[in-house]
């Protein structure tokens, strides 16, 4: 009888098993195969929202056929308290594995109106855009100057939507005291700003923020986001440079940020103002001269007169030693990276080329043709004649 027993147990455990192992299977299956959606669908994280209320979510809007599947591949990914605010594009029929990646990667918004409040180097813009789902793009519907304009009704409208994103966006090279400026014209958000943070320590980069949020609390992101930038970049430094502290390349960057847009450009010119320092010449850089003229408050619409060139501030490279005490702007990553890790040039000047970019010497006498082919360039536009060359 017993035998019996022990047989009957074994056979129910192996069914037991091999009906687990077919569970497993289909459930690996079903996780990881093409979603029950046959449209594009918008997908919305609050903030703080559980992979529980999530999976509901999405079952309901039918993106995913079982919400505790889901949950158990989220899980067994390692990924479900991984979960990213924002709003995103789901393909037609993503898989339950595609959708944990999209709402667990985060980014910026990727789906339905949004309203996106830029903060730029020479003004500021507010946008209302809406995707078009077939195409995965933005359309942008309707833009302003919230400096100067009055809000268009439908940026208003757009803004009280409950379901619409709002984003702030910060650019490369602007000053920390013009995104205070910014965000205080930023009605969507509250909060006052007691000061401003320091120059360079704000982080360039696309935010996601929720109606309501606190400027203040915005800033302190910015602010982390900038220090582990900064800390990892210097981390990964070239050995040698001629700086004895983070603080140091902050300035740098901010500088090499504000001498050239162009991408391939930063480490060359990281490398000029490296020489520059390590052969004891004064830096000699513009930007420095006009943040003593302007304190970062605003941008300098005209060219520097001889007697700004001649005057002594703080930050006038043409006529102090060195690093200026601070940063003139906030840089972005690249600029950072490219400040602790420049390029391995001979090149101690620099000056426009006439097509964007710079044309580098290494001599004082390459250096004066540069500077004369730049001068026939100019009589040439104010001449409106064409230009040859570059």
């Amino acid at each position: 009888m017993w035998k019996n027993i022990v047989s009957n147990f074994l056979t129910l455990a192996i069914v037991i098993l091999i009906a687990v192992a077919g569970a497993i299977a289909w459930g690996r299956a079903q996780y990881s195969g093409a979603g029950p959606s046959q449209i594009a669908q918008c997908v919305q994280i609050a903030r703080g929202a559980s992979l529980a209320a999530v999976s509901k979510q999405l079952e309901g809007q039918g993106a995913i056929s079982n919400a505790y599947i889901f949950r158990a591949g989220a899980d067994a990914a390692g990924k479900s308290r991984e979960l990213k605010f924002g709003s995103y594009l789901v393909q037609p029929e993503a898989s339950m594995e595609d959708i944990v990646g999209v709402i667990t990667e985060g980014g910026p918004s990727t789906c339905g109106t949004e309203v996106i409040y830029r903060i730029g180097v020479r003004a500021d813009s507010v946008v209302l855009r809406d995707i078009n789902p077939q195409t995965g793009q933005y359309e942008e519907r309707v833009k302003y100057d919230p400096a100067v304009e009055t809000k268009p009704q439908p940026i208003a409208d757009a803004e009280d939507q409950p379901d619409a994103r709002l984003r702030v966006a910060i650019a490369e090279g602007v000053t920390s005291w013009q995104i205070v400026e910014g965000l205080k014209r930023a009605d969507f958000m509250s909060g006052e700003i007691s000061e401003v943070p320091d120059e360079g320590s704000l982080a360039p980069d696309s935010y996601e923020v929720a109606r309501g949020e606190d400027r203040g609390e915005l800033l302190d992101l910015m602010e982390e986001r900038q220090a582990a930038i900064l800390q990892a970049a210097w981390d990964a430094r070239l050995f040698g440079l001629p700086y004895d502290s983070p603080e140091e390349a902050l300035i740098m960057a901010s500088i090499v940020e504000k001498e050239t847009g162009i991408a391939e450009e930063r480490e060359v010119v990281a490398s000029v103002f490296v020489n520059r320092l390590e052969q004891g010449m004064r830096l000699e850089t513009d930007p420095t001269v006009i943040y003593g003229v302007t304190e970062g408050r605003g941008v300098l619409d005209r060219g520097l007169r001889r007697s700004e060139l001649d005057t002594r501030t703080d930050w006038n490279t043409y006529q102090i030693d060195g690093l200026p005490p601070t940063p003139i702007a906030n840089p972005g990553r690249a600029a950072i990276q490219a400040a602790l890790n420049p390029a391995q040039t001979d090149y101690i000047f620099f000056v426009a080329d006439g097509s964007g970019g710079h044309a580098f010497a290494r001599t004082l006498e390459e250096h004066n043709a540069n500077v004369a082919r730049w001068r026939e360039i100019e009589a040439e536009r104010a001449a409106g004649q064409p230009t040859t060359g570059g």
